[in-house]
């Protein structure tokens, strides 16, 4: 385990990139199977340093002409100057120069921490650049104890890798290592972490290695071996992790992994759209990755690795003999998601037809985690999923809104923007205080009035692509089959709809916004008190369900202390007559709940605990 000094200095020690030695000379080593040549560029320097070409294409140079500070770039044989695919960090965006960062630099505050148990979590998901007017990582603490006062316990930051131009949802990201300059440099950015921690905030940080960006990816000109065209993925020829020469590239990957856990002390990682990363090399890149994180860090902290992947593949879940999670923590549970929305919009637009009015799929994945276990959805064409029930619920994370189920709307509405309230309530009740990991979305706790439309900072014709393939998206639509409907649609690359998307934390000192803050800090104290402490025990967790109608359900966890967790829900316009019996002790009711009558009236929610005894009546069908 790492010493007290060593946890304050926290460097992560890559094969690549630009190294700064303890005698004060710069190490530089770049991978460039395609290059004959290649020759170093430091700013000041007129003339190109040249590097020793070592076996299987690395190119390497250890000078005393750079220090700290010192921006450099590399020179190919065209005489073509790239930035380090390694850069921590880029003055001058993605075309630019990269700069020699000294990670010893921040003295780090947080030797003490090792991190929070799992089970503890209610994530917080943010974008750096519209949560605060500023949008910095420095503006961004000064709203921690906001967080704290919620009942937040961590915060996963939308992707930061160096993206092209000022403002990007972070998944156009092309140099991973690089905290995006327009947030701040390194050293705010490992501020922002070490004051999470002093308020006891974990932070996890989302990450993208399914694809690059479109622009600034100059790793294909040098080594064209990152790219395959032996898999297919939305973006185009898939990221090479299983074919020759592979290897450099799972490297980079995992070291990027390792850079982000060890050099900026996150507490996690959230891998984005895992069913994109193709690999059938006989051990998968994402085994390899949470085996070397867990290995070397794992014994250190305590480390959660979360998934998105629509495949809901379970495997990737497992857990060990003592409940522990032996390679993935949790997932982004769409389910849950899809069939709360549908609940309550009414919508029934692509994947929503497969979950309205589907309440045994709401109730089958808030019990069991996934509603399609490998059955057919008919909106995809196949079978989707893999037998989920024997997972503990914390394996899932459950939400109601974030960046892709408000994003991804044609104008960035959140749920409560023509959703009646009592309806987001009910649906908000219900995912809250389920043993599932709750993740807000930014604003929601105070209903916030600002969209969330997708944005970026392209510039010429991949603006232009990027303009007419947003509206296109949603040509299919019946609301957008007029061509004057679908040129309301927000222009993605205009500064004024990343704009519209910024946090107005004035709308706290008005009424109704107050209210919904008010509302959401109950309820999660609620959650603090009676469900944490329960999930505590590794044992149990398994859940049941029964249905009983449109929208009305009940679902009941047993949980690790041996008692049990009910809910009854009826998210509907209609009353349900003689649910229950509902024994125990009642933790949280919404709407109308007339037990004595047996009576849940429209979108009500009932939260209770009981003994395993008392429940027998209850869980019988």
């Amino acid at each position: 385990m790492p010493t007290v000094a060593e946890r304050a200095v926290a460097i992560h020690t890559m094969p690549f990139g630009a190294e700064l030695r303890p005698d004060g000379a710069v190490r530089f080593r770049l991978w460039a199977p395609g290059q004959q040549r290649v020759r170093l560029a430091l700013e000041g320097r007129s003339d190109a340093l040249p590097m020793t070409a070592l076996s299987e294409g690395w190119h390497e140079l250890v000078t005393d002409e750079a220090t700290a500070g010192t921006q450099y770039s590399f020179e190919l044989t065209n005489n073509m100057r790239v930035p380090d695919p390694a850069s921590r960090y880029q003055p001058r965006d993605v075309h630019g120069p990269s700069e020699v960062i000294a990670p010893a630099s921040h003295q780090w505050r947080d030797t003490s921490w090792r991190g929070r148990p799992w089970h503890e979590a209610v994530l917080y998901e943010m974008h750096v650049g519209a949560f605060t007017p500023e949008g910095t990582f420095r503006a961004a603490i000064e709203r921690l104890d906001h967080l704290v006062d919620l009942g937040i316990t961590a915060v996963e930051l939308m992707p930061l890798a160096d993206f092209p131009g000022a403002r990007n949802w972070g998944y156009d990201g092309v140099l991973l290592f690089a905290p995006d300059s327009t947030y701040g440099r390194p050293e705010d950015l490992k501020a922002f972490v070490d004051a999470a921690h002093r308020t006891n905030l974990m932070v996890f940080l989302d990450v993208v290695y399914n694809h690059f960006g479109p622009d600034g990816n100059y790793l294909t000109v040098y080594a064209p071996q990152i790219l395959t065209d032996r898999h297919k993925t939305p973006w185009g020829s898939a990221v090479n992790y299983d074919g020759d020469d592979a290897t450099p590239m799972r490297e980079f990957v995992i070291h990027n992994a390792l850079y982000w856990l060890e050099e900026y002390h996150f507490d996690g990682l959230r891998l984005d759209a895992v069913h994109a990363i193709m690999d059938d090399s006989p051990t998968h890149l994402l085994n390899e990755l949470a085996q070397r994180v867990r290995g070397k860090l794992g014994k250190e902290r305590q480390i959660h690795l979360v998934l998105e992947n629509e495949e809901n593949e379970a495997h990737w879940l497992a857990r060990g003999p003592k409940g522990e999670d032996e390679c993935y923590t949790a997932q982004w549970n769409d389910d849950v998601h899809h069939g709360l929305h549908t609940a309550a919009t009414d919508e029934v637009s692509g994947y929503y037809a497969e979950y309205r009015g589907e309440t045994e799929k709401l109730a089958r994945a808030l019990a069991e985690g996934f509603a399609f276990q490998g059955e057919m959805m008919t909106y995809r064409g196949s079978a989707r999923g893999e037998p989920s029930a024997h997972l503990p619920p914390m394996a899932f994370i459950s939400f109601i809104q974030n960046h892709d189920q408000v994003g991804n709307r044609a104008f960035g509405d959140r749920l409560t923007h023509e959703t009646p309230a009592e309806r987001v309530r009910a649906i908000a009740a219900t995912y809250l205080l389920a043993p599932q990991i709750p993740m807000l979305f930014m604003g929601e706790e105070w209903g916030a009035a600002q969209p969330f439309p997708f944005f970026c900072d392209f510039e010429d014709e991949l603006a232009e692509a990027v303009r007419k393939g947003r509206r296109a998206e949603f040509a299919k639509f019946p609301e957008f089959q007029d061509e004057a409907a679908r040129e309301r649609i927000p222009d993605p690359t205009a500064r004024e709809t990343f704009r519209s998307a910024k946090l107005d934390w004035r709308d706290l000192t008005r009424a109704s916004h107050a209210q919904w803050l008010d509302w959401y800090r109950r309820i999660l104290l609620v959650r603090r008190i009676e469900i944490v402490p329960r999930l505590a025990q590794a044992a149990g967790h398994e859940g049941t369900y029964k249905v009983s109608g449109l929208g009305a359900f009940r679902v009941s966890w047993l949980l690790g202390d041996g008692t049990r967790l009910i809910v009854f829900a009826n998210l509907s316009e209609g009353t349900w007559n003689g649910f229950g019996p509902s024994p125990g002790r009642i933790l949280w009711s919404e709407g109308r709940v007339d037990q004595q009558r047996r009576i849940l009236g429209p979108w009500s929610v009932a939260w209770s605990i009981v003994s395993a005894a008392e429940a027998q009546e209850a869980d019988r069908p």
